[in-house]
Protein backbone atom coordinates (compact mmCIF):
# COMPACT_ATOMS: atom_id res chain seq x y z
CA UNK A 1 0.00 0.00 0.00
CA UNK A 2 2.95 2.31 0.73
CA UNK A 3 6.25 1.78 -1.06
CA UNK A 4 9.40 3.90 -1.00
CA UNK A 5 12.07 3.11 -3.59
CA UNK A 6 15.68 4.32 -3.38
CA UNK A 7 14.64 7.74 -2.11
CA UNK A 8 17.28 10.48 -1.87
CA UNK A 9 16.91 14.09 -0.76
CA UNK A 10 19.75 16.62 -0.81
CA UNK A 11 19.86 20.28 0.18
CA UNK A 12 23.01 21.64 -1.45
CA UNK A 13 25.79 19.67 0.31
CA UNK A 14 23.52 18.23 3.02
CA UNK A 15 21.95 14.80 2.46
CA UNK A 16 18.65 14.50 4.36
CA UNK A 17 17.70 11.08 2.94
CA UNK A 18 19.99 8.43 1.51
CA UNK A 19 18.80 5.32 -0.39
CA UNK A 20 15.59 4.91 1.62
CA UNK A 21 13.65 1.75 0.77
CA UNK A 22 10.53 0.80 2.69
CA UNK A 23 7.27 -1.09 2.19
CA UNK A 24 4.20 -1.00 4.43
CA UNK A 25 1.32 -3.30 3.54
CA UNK A 26 -2.43 -2.96 3.97
CA UNK A 27 -3.39 -3.03 7.65
CA UNK A 28 0.20 -2.64 8.82
CA UNK A 29 1.42 0.01 11.24
CA UNK A 30 5.03 1.08 10.77
CA UNK A 31 6.78 3.17 13.44
CA UNK A 32 9.75 5.23 12.33
CA UNK A 33 12.13 6.12 15.17
CA UNK A 34 15.06 8.53 15.09
CA UNK A 35 16.46 11.71 16.53
CA UNK A 36 15.46 15.14 15.24
CA UNK A 37 17.10 15.56 11.84
CA UNK A 38 17.25 11.82 11.15
CA UNK A 39 14.98 12.17 8.10
CA UNK A 40 11.56 11.16 9.46
CA UNK A 41 9.75 14.41 8.68
CA UNK A 42 11.52 14.72 5.32
CA UNK A 43 10.15 11.30 4.40
CA UNK A 44 6.61 12.29 5.38
CA UNK A 45 6.84 15.62 3.52
CA UNK A 46 7.90 13.82 0.34
CA UNK A 47 4.97 11.41 0.68
CA UNK A 48 2.66 14.41 1.10
CA UNK A 49 4.06 16.05 -2.02
CA UNK A 50 5.42 19.01 -0.05
CA UNK A 51 9.01 18.17 -1.01
CA UNK A 52 10.40 16.74 -4.23
CA UNK A 53 13.02 14.01 -3.85
CA UNK A 54 16.40 14.47 -5.47
CA UNK A 55 15.99 10.96 -6.86
CA UNK A 56 13.90 7.87 -6.28
CA UNK A 57 10.15 7.72 -5.83
CA UNK A 58 7.37 6.69 -3.49
CA UNK A 59 4.04 5.03 -4.24
CA UNK A 60 0.69 5.13 -2.46
CA UNK A 61 -1.67 2.34 -3.50
CA UNK A 62 0.50 1.83 -6.57
CA UNK A 63 0.42 5.49 -7.67
CA UNK A 64 3.63 7.54 -7.96
CA UNK A 65 3.92 10.40 -5.48
CA UNK A 66 6.14 12.40 -7.83
CA UNK A 67 4.19 11.63 -10.99
CA UNK A 68 0.61 11.97 -9.77
CA UNK A 69 0.59 13.99 -6.52
CA UNK A 70 -3.08 14.98 -6.77
CA UNK A 71 -4.25 11.38 -7.23
CA UNK A 72 -2.12 10.26 -4.29
CA UNK A 73 -3.65 12.85 -1.95
CA UNK A 74 -7.06 11.21 -2.30
CA UNK A 75 -5.74 8.12 -0.53
CA UNK A 76 -3.68 9.99 2.09
CA UNK A 77 -4.47 11.58 5.43
CA UNK A 78 -1.95 13.49 7.52
CA UNK A 79 -2.10 14.04 11.26
CA UNK A 80 0.73 16.30 12.44
CA UNK A 81 2.02 16.78 15.96
CA UNK A 82 -0.36 19.72 16.32
CA UNK A 83 -3.61 19.23 14.40
CA UNK A 84 -4.53 22.52 12.72
CA UNK A 85 -8.30 22.96 12.71
CA UNK A 86 -10.65 25.92 13.08
CA UNK A 87 -11.00 26.88 16.77
CA UNK A 88 -14.18 28.89 16.14
CA UNK A 89 -16.00 25.85 14.72
CA UNK A 90 -17.26 22.83 16.62
CA UNK A 91 -15.69 19.41 16.21
CA UNK A 92 -18.60 18.33 14.04
CA UNK A 93 -18.44 21.52 11.94
CA UNK A 94 -14.70 21.03 11.36
CA UNK A 95 -15.34 17.46 10.26
CA UNK A 96 -18.13 18.58 7.93
CA UNK A 97 -15.96 21.32 6.40
CA UNK A 98 -12.92 19.14 5.70
CA UNK A 99 -15.11 16.28 4.43
CA UNK A 100 -16.69 18.62 1.90
CA UNK A 101 -13.24 19.81 0.75
CA UNK A 102 -12.46 16.15 0.03
CA UNK A 103 -15.75 15.95 -1.93
CA UNK A 104 -17.64 13.90 0.67
CA UNK A 105 -20.98 15.06 2.01
CA UNK A 106 -22.48 13.43 5.09
CA UNK A 107 -25.52 13.87 7.31
CA UNK A 108 -25.02 15.09 10.88
CA UNK A 109 -25.69 11.56 12.09
CA UNK A 110 -22.96 10.15 9.84
CA UNK A 111 -20.52 12.85 10.94
CA UNK A 112 -21.25 12.06 14.59
CA UNK A 113 -20.69 8.41 13.77
CA UNK A 114 -17.15 9.12 12.55
CA UNK A 115 -16.41 11.11 15.71
CA UNK A 116 -17.84 8.33 17.86
CA UNK A 117 -15.53 5.82 16.19
CA UNK A 118 -12.54 7.83 17.42
CA UNK A 119 -13.85 7.80 20.99
CA UNK A 120 -14.67 11.51 21.11
CA UNK A 121 -17.47 11.98 23.64
CA UNK A 122 -20.77 13.06 22.11
CA UNK A 123 -20.95 16.02 24.48
CA UNK A 124 -17.86 17.43 22.74
CA UNK A 125 -19.19 17.14 19.18
CA UNK A 126 -20.97 20.48 19.39
CA UNK A 127 -18.38 22.37 21.44
CA UNK A 128 -15.97 24.87 19.91
CA UNK A 129 -12.65 23.31 18.98
CA UNK A 130 -10.80 26.11 20.75
CA UNK A 131 -11.69 24.42 24.02
CA UNK A 132 -10.45 20.96 22.98
CA UNK A 133 -7.40 19.25 24.43
CA UNK A 134 -4.66 18.08 22.05
CA UNK A 135 -5.95 14.51 22.29
CA UNK A 136 -9.46 15.62 21.36
CA UNK A 137 -8.16 17.56 18.34
CA UNK A 138 -6.29 14.47 17.18
CA UNK A 139 -9.51 12.48 17.35
CA UNK A 140 -11.15 15.00 15.03
CA UNK A 141 -8.15 14.63 12.71
CA UNK A 142 -8.62 10.86 12.65
CA UNK A 143 -12.35 11.30 12.04
CA UNK A 144 -11.48 13.43 8.99
CA UNK A 145 -9.25 10.61 7.72
CA UNK A 146 -12.12 8.14 8.19
CA UNK A 147 -14.61 10.43 6.48
CA UNK A 148 -12.43 10.87 3.38
CA UNK A 149 -11.84 7.09 3.34
CA UNK A 150 -8.05 7.51 3.40
CA UNK A 151 -6.19 4.27 2.82
CA UNK A 152 -2.85 5.50 4.22
CA UNK A 153 -2.38 7.64 7.33
CA UNK A 154 0.81 9.57 8.03
CA UNK A 155 1.30 10.47 11.68
CA UNK A 156 4.06 12.83 12.83
CA UNK A 157 4.86 12.59 16.57
CA UNK A 158 1.20 11.79 17.37
CA UNK A 159 1.68 11.15 21.11
CA UNK A 160 3.97 14.10 21.84
CA UNK A 161 2.50 16.17 24.66
CA UNK A 162 -0.30 13.72 25.44
CA UNK A 163 -0.89 12.53 29.00
CA UNK A 164 -0.77 8.76 29.65
CA UNK A 165 -4.55 8.31 29.36
CA UNK A 166 -4.74 10.21 26.06
CA UNK A 167 -1.71 8.28 24.77
CA UNK A 168 -3.37 4.96 25.62
CA UNK A 169 -6.60 6.07 23.90
CA UNK A 170 -4.71 7.18 20.79
CA UNK A 171 -2.75 3.93 20.68
CA UNK A 172 -5.96 1.92 20.76
CA UNK A 173 -7.46 4.02 17.96
CA UNK A 174 -4.39 3.45 15.76
CA UNK A 175 -4.52 -0.28 16.50
CA UNK A 176 -8.18 -0.35 15.41
CA UNK A 177 -7.31 1.51 12.21
CA UNK A 178 -4.85 -1.24 11.34
CA UNK A 179 -7.49 -3.88 12.05
CA UNK A 180 -9.81 -2.01 9.66
CA UNK A 181 -7.23 -2.33 6.89
CA UNK A 182 -5.73 1.15 7.10
CA UNK A 183 -2.00 1.51 6.50
CA UNK A 184 -0.20 3.71 9.02
CA UNK A 185 3.28 5.27 8.92
CA UNK A 186 4.07 6.88 12.25
CA UNK A 187 7.15 9.01 12.95
CA UNK A 188 7.70 9.01 16.70
CA UNK A 189 10.12 9.27 19.62
CA UNK A 190 7.81 7.16 21.79
CA UNK A 191 9.51 3.76 21.99
CA UNK A 192 6.90 2.25 24.31
CA UNK A 193 4.08 3.30 22.00
CA UNK A 194 5.95 1.97 18.97
CA UNK A 195 6.37 -1.48 20.54
CA UNK A 196 2.76 -1.47 21.72
CA UNK A 197 1.05 -0.65 18.43
CA UNK A 198 3.41 -1.13 15.47
CA UNK A 199 3.69 -4.16 13.20
CA UNK A 200 7.27 -3.19 12.40
CA UNK A 201 9.75 -0.57 13.52
CA UNK A 202 12.47 1.29 11.65
CA UNK A 203 15.31 3.32 13.13
CA UNK A 204 16.73 6.20 11.08
CA UNK A 205 20.09 7.87 11.52
CA UNK A 206 21.38 10.74 9.38
CA UNK A 207 18.94 10.01 6.58
CA UNK A 208 19.57 6.25 6.50
CA UNK A 209 17.22 3.47 7.62
CA UNK A 210 19.72 1.55 9.72
CA UNK A 211 17.30 -0.90 11.37
CA UNK A 212 14.11 -2.53 10.09
CA UNK A 213 12.64 -4.75 12.79
CA UNK A 214 9.50 -6.75 13.63
CA UNK A 215 8.10 -5.07 16.73
CA UNK A 216 7.04 -8.31 18.44
CA UNK A 217 10.65 -9.45 18.64
CA UNK A 218 11.49 -6.79 21.24
CA UNK A 219 10.30 -5.47 24.56
CA UNK A 220 10.29 -1.71 25.02
CA UNK A 221 13.43 -1.99 27.18
CA UNK A 222 15.26 -4.07 24.54
CA UNK A 223 14.24 -1.69 21.77
CA UNK A 224 15.38 1.30 23.82
CA UNK A 225 18.77 -0.31 24.34
CA UNK A 226 19.11 -1.05 20.61
CA UNK A 227 17.93 2.46 19.74
CA UNK A 228 20.52 4.10 21.99
CA UNK A 229 23.26 1.92 20.53
CA UNK A 230 22.12 2.71 16.99
CA UNK A 231 21.91 6.48 17.22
Amino acid sequence: MLKITDLHKKYNDFTALRSLNLEVGKGEIYALLGQNGAGKSTTINILLGLLKPTSGDAFINGVSVTGYPDRVKKDLAYIPETVLLYPNLTGLENLDFFSRIACFEYSREQLSGFLNRTGLQETAHHKMLGGYSKGMRQKVGIAIALAKDAKVLLLDEPTSGLDPIATAEFTEIVRQLGQQGKTVLMATHDIFNAVSVASAIGIMKQGVLVQNLPSKAFTAEELQELYLKTI
